[in-house]
């Protein structure tokens, strides 16, 4: 099939509607042109979930800030992030899908350079909130203009390309944010945003065209439903960003929220179900293969950043990595995705996708339980190969998984079928990055008193262990009563690493078991109708 042809089924550039109407600018456009033009926006809007954390305690005392203070810059743009992301399709057919994707880059370029800008904590704050509501829409719009630039055939490699900022962007996140704040400025952080948005404004400008049937709707506007679902993924946003840090449900504001989301969730769910124009259509679950898809990309978004966050601070805390080097051993995750993405685009459109989402599960349990088998002895080698693997599995996972889920959608449907897809994979990573903060939290404190029975002074290897420790100290110049204070304080400290590493190791035996667990469930889904060939594609 041409390239013509292809943006014709695609309606990139595709005949117009009526008569009357004037030919497009660019009737031929390459594909994988439109796909570098999506994807400048969406790895940027990416790579700012993750790329600020290493800068919170720069942004603090520049600012004249705590740093739980500082944190509202990264619980401000998830909160308008999460609320924007489910509206998406519904915002595309009331303005015009490319009226709205340039909106979204202008105004999350715009609101880089003010948060860069910003002169004070709460201006920062404003501005984030800002970047992320003009943010949300760029996942969920790029990945509907790619699914409908390519022919059927070819998306696995269109999803495979796509899903390299998607997996990437979050690891290269920590270690750009760090060499950025190390070298230059927090603000460089925000500025560097800049060119990549001027340049996907050019590009969307000139190669990204509506299809022609995306017809924008002038019905009635659904206030009920835009309400609720501001109010309900607002509060649950919150609750699962700051949970942690207010003790969950000791904490009356979290209780409240809490009550709120679940309160207004259900009724935005029954009200979206019987209401004529949703501002989310929910009856897109219909599709056995899309619902079963949505939970599985949850359920990879619980353990992707679940993992991400966990592995960082076991190499910091535990095994004295600093902050950039941490993330520089993060890396391979992020090489073993992007090696492997377009090789699995390639097979996904030659073999049954559900074989290669099968060996993806398998490929990330395992490597979850290899990081699993880690000691506080780990060397660099230790950790570099069961990542590399992990990013290859996560290759395998994720260009399948999309592919298969969004095999059944129809085109006019795809638009509010990925922003529920994305939706749900952001707030399955906020579920797991909750989750798994608050085990290692709560675990590593019972684990603690748990190894400290067996350190008393009746035990001989605990003595013998004091009396070194006390021996080195007062070796050092420290006299007996001081000496014997830090070989107590020295020894709670091995007991508590070793409760620590006990911790992170039980979570990732338990995010590898889950992994695996979900093998059957991809036996629900139907086998993708798209066939391989070209000439096959076109019935």
């Amino acid at each position: 099939m041409s390239q013509a042809g292809r943006a014709g089924e695609a309606g990139v550039a595709a005949v117009p509607a009526l008569p009357a109407s004037p030919a497009p600018h660019h009737p031929h456009v390459n594909p994988w042109i439109i796909a570098i033009s999506v994807m400048f926006a969406t790895f940027m809007e990416v790579l700012d979930t993750t790329v600020v954390n290493v800068s919170l305690p720069h942004i603090a005392g520049s600012l004249s800030a705590s740093i739980d203070e500082a944190t509202w810059v990264l619980t401000s743009y998830l909160v308008a992030n999460a609320i924007i992301l489910p509206m998406t399709g519904w915002l595309a057919s009331v303005f015009g899908r490319k009226r709205l994707l340039m909106a979204s880059v202008v105004g999350f370029t715009a609101s880089s350079f003010l948060c860069g800008l910003a002169p004070n904590l709460g201006s920062l704050i404003v501005f984030r909130i800002l970047q992320g509501a003009t943010g949300g829409a760029l996942q969920p719009l790029s990945q509907a203009v790619l699914l409908e630039a390519f022919p059927p055939h070819e998306r696995g490699k269109a999803m495979g390309f796509w899903g390299q900022g998607i997996v990437v962007a979050p690891i290269l996140g920590p270690v750009l944010g760090g060499w950025l704040t190390d070298n230059y400025s927090w603000r460089w952080v925000f500025y560097i945003n800049i060119p990549v948005g001027i340049a996907s404004i050019v590009m969307t400008k000139l190669f990204v065209f509506d299809p022609p049937y995306l017809r924008r709707e002038t019905g009635r506007i659904d206030y009920w439903g835009l309400g609720m679902l501001a109010v309900g993924i607002g509060a649950l946003q919150f609750v699962l960003d700051k949970g942690q840090e207010e003790d969950w449900f000791a904490s009356n504001t979290i209780t409240t929220l809490a009550i709120i989301a679940v309160v207004t969730l259900i009724a935005l769910v029954y009200h979206e179900l019987t209401t004529e124009h949703p501002v989310v259509d929910l009856r897109v679950f219909k599709e056995r293969s899309y619902a079963v898809g949505v939970f599985l990309m949850t359920v990879l978004g619980f353990v992707l950043y679940g993992s991400l966050v966990l592995l960082p601070i076991m190499l910091q805390t535990l095994l004295g990595y600093p902050s950039l080097q941490a993330g520089i051993a993060m890396a391979p995750r992020g090489l073993g995705a992007l090696l492997m993405m377009q090789v699995t685009g390639q097979l996904t459109g030659r073999m049954d996708a559900r074989k290669l989402l099968t060996a993806g599960l398998l490929i990330g349990g395992m490597t979850l339980l290899w990081l699993a088998q880690l000691n506080l002895q780990a060397g660099y080698w230790d950790i570099f190969w069961p990542q590399i693997i992990q990013g290859a599995g996560m290759s395998l996972l994720f260009v399948p998984l999309t592919t298969v889920t969004m095999d059944p959608i129809p085109r006019e449907r795809m638009g509010n079928a990925t922003s529920l897809f994305n939706l749900m994979r952001n707030i399955g990573g906020s579920i797991g990055i909750a989750t798994t903060g608050t085990m290692l939290s709560r675990h590593a404190q019972s684990t603690t008193a748990l190894l400290g029975r067996n350190v008393t002074s009746y035990d001989p290897a605990a003595q013998t262990m004091l009396a070194q420790l006390k021996g080195a100290f007062m070796a050092a110049g420290a006299d007996a009563m001081t000496a014997t204070q830090r070989a107590y304080a020295a020894m709670f400290g091995m007991v508590q690493r070793q409760a620590t590493m006990v911790s992170f190791v039980g979570i990732f035996q338990l995010l590898g078991v889950l992994f695996i667990a979900l093998v059957p469930l991809v036996l629900l889904m139907k086998r993708p109708r798209r066939a391989p060939s070209p000439e096959a594609a076109g019935h």
